[in-house]
């Protein structure tokens, strides 16, 4: 078992969920802690809470837009913010619609234990693998705070 799918467990045990558990993820990475960071993310669990969009795939964009998106005054987004997004929302797309049939919470989990069980941790894990290979992709290093990356 690799050292982020460790992490991911961990924080799966900790009754966090899969938004929660990327966002830990990208924080983890730069040795910080943000609890209402990490907080605001429970607004894209379990489909924000309806089954909708997979909260792996919303979360990822917003790691992405942690480091790449405009967070204040006089700062700018990353000029490839969209390539990014789109790189890593075609993957999940494909992915997640081959493997279980489309996007959406409902979809991936279909509201069973078991099955959140069997594929979430899989797909989390795979998720912030795609999201660090996109930033990476565009010079993005994840240990690196986003406003000391300026």
């Amino acid at each position: 078992m690799s050292e982020d799918a460790f992490r991911v467990a961990e924080l799966l045990l900790d009754d966090f969920k899969c938004s929660h558990v990327l966002m830990r993820l990208a924080l983890d990475a730069q040795g910080r802690d943000d609890p209402d960071l990490v907080r605001a993310m429970s607004g894209l669990a379990l489909g924000m809470g309806q089954g909708f969009n997979c909260g792996a795939l919303s979360a990822g964009c917003c790691v992405i837009g942690y480091y790449a998106g405009r967070g204040g005054d006089g700062e700018r987004e990353h000029p490839e913010l969209g390539a990014m997004l789109d790189d890593f929302t075609g993957w999940f797309n494909a992915s997640a619609t081959g493997q279980y049939g489309g996007i959406d919470c409902s979809d991936i989990m279909q509201f069973d234990e078991g099955l959140k069980r069997q594929r979430c941790p899989e797909l989390i894990v795979a998720t912030w693998e795609k999201v660090k290979e996109a930033l990476a992709a565009h010079g993005i290093d994840i240990a690196v705070p986003p406003e000391e990356a300026s």
